[in-house]
C-alpha cells in the first residue's frame, strides 16, 4: 500500500497529475476540486494515496488531505460505487458536505455531485449511516473548529436550534452547516444559538 507520495508536480491534466519522486513519475487521479487547488507546476507537494488493484490495472488515487482520503475509502464501500465514482462525487461536493448530507438524510445535497441520482444518493445515506458514528463524527467536526468537545447539554441545545431552523424553512444540510460555525458555550441558550445562526444566514 502506498500511503502518500511526496515529490515534484511535473504535469497537471483534467483529472490526474504526474508526481515525480526518486526518478519515477506517479500518475495519480485526483478530484477536480483538488486539481483546482494545486500550486504551480514544479512545486513540491504531498498527496495522500489509495492504490486500487484490478486484474488488468493498478490505479493510484490521490487527495490533498487525509479527510478526503478517508471519505473516499468510505464511499467505495457503498455498493455500486467504485473508485472513479467516488472521485467524481468528491469532485462535486466536499467531504464535509457529504457528512452533513448523510447526517441530515439530505439526498438533494448529494445529487449535486455529477452522475449521482436520487437512488444512489439514498443508497449512500443508508450505507454510510450504518458505517458512521454520526453523532461522534459531528462532535469531532465541531471540536476541530472550536478546539474543544461540546458537552452533552450543548449537543441537545444544538439539536433544538437545528429543528427550529428547519421549521423556518431552511434545509437540514444548511442548518447543520451553520450550526457547525457556532462556538456554543455552556451559558448559551437555544435562543442565543438560533439568533447567531440567523445572523450568519
Amino acid at each position: 500500500m502506498i500511503g502518500f507520495v511526496k515529490g515534484e508536480l511535473v504535469e497537471v491534466k483534467e483529472n490526474y497529475i504526474v508526481l515525480e519522486t526518486g526518478d519515477i513519475g506517479y500518475e495519480i487521479y485526483l478530484p477536480t476540486s483538488s486539481i483546482l487547488e494545486l500550486p504551480p507546476k514544479n512545486s513540491r507537494i504531498k498527496v495522500y494515496t489509495y492504490l486500487h488493484v484490478r486484474e488488468d490495472a493498478l490505479s493510484l488515487y490521490g487527495f490533498i488531505n487525509k479527510d478526503d482520503l478517508e471519505m473516499f475509502k468510505l464511499l467505495i464501500t457503498v455498493n455500486g460505487i467504485g473508485p472513479k465514482g467516488a472521485i467524481g462525487i468528491l469532485s462535486g461536493i466536499t467531504a464535509d458536505e457529504i457528512r452533513f448530507a448523510v447526517l441530515a438524510e439530505d439526498t438533494k445535497a448529494i445529487t449535486k455531485a455529477p452522475g449521482i441520482g436520487p437512488k444512489t444518493a439514498s443508497k449512500i445515506i443508508l450505507e454510510l449511516k450504518d458505517k458512521f458514528q454520526l453523532e461522534s463524527a459531528f462532535e469531532q467536526k465541531l471540536s476541530n473548529q472550536a478546539g474543544k468537545l461540546d458537552s452533552k447539554s450543548n449537543y441537545g441545545k444544538r439539536e433544538e436550534a437545528i429543528q427550529a431552523l428547519t421549521s423556518l424553512g431552511y434545509s437540514s444540510t444548511d442548518a447543520y452547516k451553520i450550526i457547525s460555525q457556532i462556538d456554543i458555550t455552556d451559558d448559551m441558550t437555544t435562543e442565543d444559538i438560533l439568533k447567531l445562526c440567523l445572523k450568519k444566514l
